[in-house]
């Protein structure tokens, strides 16, 4: 049975720097799903200078994920992703990261990694603070807390949509996001899938949240990255690649509610984005 380190609680990695370049950029738009007319985010010469994601701070976050001990990874599952921005990413730039275990909460039937990572520009200006909530399937019963109940963002009854917008997933997009930097089997290797209780190999929950984050911004605010000042959701089911993946949003007067489904149904849910102006 695999089991939660404890002893990794409170560890720190970094600082870590880490310097891209448009390259990464285009290439990370690409991943999560962007196509060759979507050229402010993935032309180096767009007038006004390439336009940066801001899910793309979970590429950069990856050098500085701190040590989680002897796990194993089909089993270590990501179940919450929050994101908070303090300024846009620019087009390159060299980023210093620090990461760190929060926690470990005792979930019964798993352990909640709670992991936070920040990044800073070389000259100090913030750039995002992240919170990646992760599940290990098994590693639960060993006698800790539950943690606090995460947030709750229910969508308006019986309220259409503000926006709703469907794309289908490449067949290749899980290899395509293999290639920001999460060499997880689980999403390429049919075996790495079994282990892990899926039939076959699924998209990485980042590249949900990415699809999600880019569409977002795509039709909530034109486009405006600088715009989107925290974004959070909630992974609970599967995306396989081949799938039509809708994204809808709801307007408040506090936050935009999101939900992504795909035709099996809700595949991220209790999701909220903040925006200025």
């Amino acid at each position: 049975m695999p089991k939660a380190d404890l002893s990794v609680i409170g560890k720190k990695r970094g600082p870590e720097v880490f310097e891209y370049t448009w390259k990464d950029v285009s290439l990370y738009a690409l991943a999560v799903g962007a196509g060759a007319g979507d050229l402010p985010y993935i032309l180096e010469t767009t007038p006004g200078g390439l336009r940066v994601l801001p899910s793309f701070a979970v590429v950069c976050a990856a050098k500085a994920f701190p040590a989680v001990g002897d796990v194993q990874w089909p089993l270590f599952l990501h179940g919450e992703q929050y994101l908070r921005l303090f300024n846009p990413f620019p087009p390159e730039g060299r980023l210093v990261q620090e990461g760190v275990v929060t926690a470990i909460h005792d979930k019964g039937k798993g352990a909640l990694y709670q992991i936070e990572i920040k990044g800073v520009l070389e000259d100090g200006m913030p750039i995002y603070q992240g919170r990646w909530g992760i599940f290990y399937v098994g590693a639960g019963g060993f006698g800790g807390g539950p943690g606090p109940q995460a947030p709750a963002y229910p969508l308006p009854a019986g309220r259409p949509p503000d926006f709703a917008f469907t794309q289908r997933v490449a067949g290749n997009q899980a290899a395509l996001y293999r290639l920001c930097g999460d060499p997880n089997p689980l999403h390429l290797d049919q075996a790495a899938a079994r282990a892990g209780g899926f039939e076959r190999p699924i998209l990485h929950g980042l590249c949900t949240f990415g699809f999600a984050t880019r569409i977002f911004v795509d039709q909530a605010l034109a486009g405006e990255v600088a715009r989107l000042k925290e974004v959070s959701a909630r992974f609970v089911a599967p995306v396989y690649p081949g799938d039509a993946l809708t994204v809808e949003g709801w307007r408040t007067p506090e936050r935009w509610l999101l939900r992504a489904r795909t035709p099996g149904g809700v595949v991220m849910s209790n999701a909220q984005a903040v925006i200025a102006g």
